[in-house]
């Protein structure tokens, strides 16, 4: 007799096995006015802050910190702590784990088409990458509009708007929120909206944690923006002890935000780690990986093992404001050296956090542009996975100038120099592609090429920096801050701004204005070029950063710099314009696959269902075999296993090569 022992994807044996009917547990339902949205989110946030800024009233009034400098930390750290979870209670991200708690099952959620879901939480992982487009944007918008205060401040050397302590804080705020939206530039938006389509699977592995980690990612953002409330901070972006310790309630909004927007980058690199592991489609092995993929794999490595230091290293400073432990105080036992190793242990895998996916976008987009195979795949996924490990042994680089052990310099001076090889790799790889190319100069083209341009001159003044006689020279100089914009601007931004062009048709189903989208890189280019590469020449001429005084010899450069500052801000007009005017004024459907990529996601309908694939794609080759005229087709999206009804036999997962059970969508519960 044959028994049946197949189970569906939502039961589960209980009681009826024995034959007692199971009683399934009891539905958590809220009225319409209760379901949790962006609204009871801010009352959420406003009322746990006031109950923990009164808590921490209660606990520290007699603490001799509060009464000899009239702030209270620890009333601070609570209510930002409490607001952030108000700020999620209200949002839903708490519905799920308190239902389970308390025995209910909480109330499913269909698959919503109306605007309001892009104001909640979500289990589509396509609403979640435009959540994180609208968060990054907020953090751009924000971070740029301090730089133009920054750049109007240096148009004269003696005549101010700002006083000092104002413009060492808005130094400060630019730096940290520009160095926390470039974390989630590319990981964010495209790494959520992209990887399950590009890697044949119809979901993220955990869509609850997916969402959960860009609402806690804008909570952190409003949480550093509330340093404006209590003075700001003026360490600069890297927190340096011992300022640290002595500054003002704004370094508290300074270290809780780091903390939280620190927890949402480890829960999101270990999803998209997930997901990339286990949800690939049949057939999808290592060696057929879009490279795009392999550099967000490379990303959530360093994620999920460098982030929690740094958030180690915020709880040690909050315990050094709050409770008087002395983790970085000297004169109780404690180093400020603590912090700048901790603190850049994190800092400097950071950068390539931000350098890797715009490789991968940049190596993703040029063989549709150039018709070529993408030059040394293994090559390219090698390096990536080498930046990633080096990047844990440079982090002192940071530090020659700090009085450590000078027998220590030759070997971080080595580590960062050995750091260029694999970095190199990726470099000649977009070269290899470009070889003997009949280059298509489309938009998305042009960015790509304008990000190489501007990494080659961020990776050459690397090297000088990595040497510890120059560093000695230079550092804390304007030339430091302009390496380090050439790099992460002039690389990231460009590589995020190549990928939006390239994959706007598909996320929105409407075409660019291409006029727009060329003014728009044409005037990014040359006034990025022409803000930044003249602090290089201030900086070798001594003008050290985050001083609002100079030598008056250095002001044609400074108004050159701050003058084109503008024009680069102005340029973002064009960008904002050609959405609006594509998506709302003058809309012009988009086709499937307008560039003729062979990529997975692009064999998809335009615009996206939110179930992604009707069925599960099976992997044939990889997606680069262009201007191959009897090249193998990708994938089959009509052929799927027998668990999802193909013929018993027509494909097994031993030719395959990959150890995909069922379908190729292994689904765990949801969390």
């Amino acid at each position: 007799m044959a028994i049946d022992t197949s189970v569906s994807e939502f039961e589960y044996p209980g009681e009826e096995d024995v034959g007692t009917p199971a009683k399934p547990p009891p539905v958590w339902r809220r009225s319409a006015w209760l379901q949790p949205n962006v609204l009871w989110a801010i009352a959420g946030g406003v009322i746990g802050y006031l109950i923990g800024h009164w808590l921490g009233n209660v606990i520290a009034s007699g603490y001799q910190q509060v009464q000899s400098s009239g702030q209270n930390n620890v009333a601070i750290v609570l209510g930002l702590s409490l607001g952030v979870a108000g700020w999620l209670a209200g949002i839903g991200a708490l519905t799920y784990p308190l239902a389970k708690i308390l025995g209910y099952e909480p109330s499913p959620s269909p698959p919503q088409q109306s605007w309001v879901r892009y104001f909640r939480m979500t289990e589509d992982h396509k609403v979640v990458g435009w959540q994180y487009a609208i968060g990054v944007l907020t953090f751009l918008f924000t971070g740029g509009l301090l730089a133009m205060l920054i750049r109007t401040e240096l148009l004269s050397p003696t005549t101010h708007v700002f006083g000092p302590g104002t413009y060492i804080f808005l130094v400060s705020e630019h730096g940290t929120v520009m160095m926390m939206m470039a974390t989630s530039a590319v990981v964010g938006p495209l790494g959520n909206w992209l990887v399950p389509l590009m890697i044949g699977s119809r979901r993220m592995a955990y869509p609850r944690v997916e969402s959960f980690s860009f609402w806690i990612f804008m909570a952190g953002y409003l949480v550093i923006l509330s340093a404006f409330f209590f003075g700001g901070f003026p360490t600069g972006w890297t927190g340096y002890a011992p300022l640290q310790t002595q500054a003002n309630g704004g370094m508290d909004s300074y270290l809780v935000g780091f903390g939280v927007i620190g927890l949402g980058m480890i829960l999101a690199g270990f999803n998209l780690a997930a997901t990339i592991i286990n949800y690939r489609a049949p057939g999808m092995n290592w060696g057929r990986v879009p490279i795009f993929v392999w550099g967000i794999l490379a990303t959530t490595a360093l994620l999920t093992l460098a982030t929690p230091t740094l958030v180690v290293a915020g709880l040690f400073g909050i315990l050094d404001r709050t409770a008087e432990t002395a983790f970085y105080v000297n004169e109780h036992g404690g180093s400020n050296f603590l912090w700048q190793n901790l603190f850049w242990f994190f800092g400097h895998p950071e950068v390539y956090i931000m350098a890797l996916p715009g490789f991968g976008i940049v190596m993703e987009i040029m063989p549709v542009f150039t018709r070529k195979p993408l030059f040394a795949y293994k090559v390219a996924a090698a390096g990536m996975l080498g930046v990633a490990l080096l990047s844990f042994f440079v982090w002192q680089h940071h530090l020659f100038q700090s009085g450590i052990n000078p027998d220590m310099r030759p070997l971080f001076m080595l580590t960062t120099e050995l750091i260029s090889i694999p970095t190199g790799f990726l470099f000649l790889v977009t070269l290899g592609t470009l070889w003997k190319a009949k280059i298509r100069f489309d938009t998305p083209m042009l960015f790509c090429l304008g990000m190489l341009f501007n990494f080659l001159i961020g990776g050459v003044t690397g090297v000088f920096l990595s040497d510890v006689p120059v560093n000695v020279t230079v550092h804390g100089s304007f030339f430091v801050m302009a390496h380090f914009h050439y790099t992460i601007m002039g690389g990231l931004i460009f590589a995020m701004f190549a990928g939006f062009y390239f994959w706007f048709p598909k996320i929105t189903g409407k075409t660019l204005n291409r006029k727009l989208s060329k003014w728009h890189f044409w005037t990014f280019f040359v006034f990025f070029n022409c803000t930044f590469f003249p602090l290089f020449l201030v900086g070798i001429l001594g003008m050290p950063r985050r001083v609002f005084e100079y030598a008056s010899n250095l002001q044609t450069l400074n108004d050159i710099s701050s003058i084109s500052a503008y024009f680069l801000g102005a340029s973002f007009f064009f960008f904002i314009i050609n959405v609006v005017w594509s998506i709302y004024l003058n809309p012009h459907p988009a086709p499937d696959n307008p560039w003729n990529s062979l990529g997975l996601e692009w064999q998809t309908p335009t615009p996206v269902p939110w179930y992604d694939f009707e069925h599960i794609p099976v992997v044939l080759n990889d997606p680069y075999h262009y201007g191959e005229a009897d090249a193998p087709p990708v994938a089959d999206l009509g052929k799927v296993l027998s668990a999802v009804g193909a013929p018993a036999g027509s494909v097994s997962h031993e030719d395959l090569g990959t150890g995909v059970e069922g379908d190729g969508d292994p689904r765990p519960p949801i969390l």
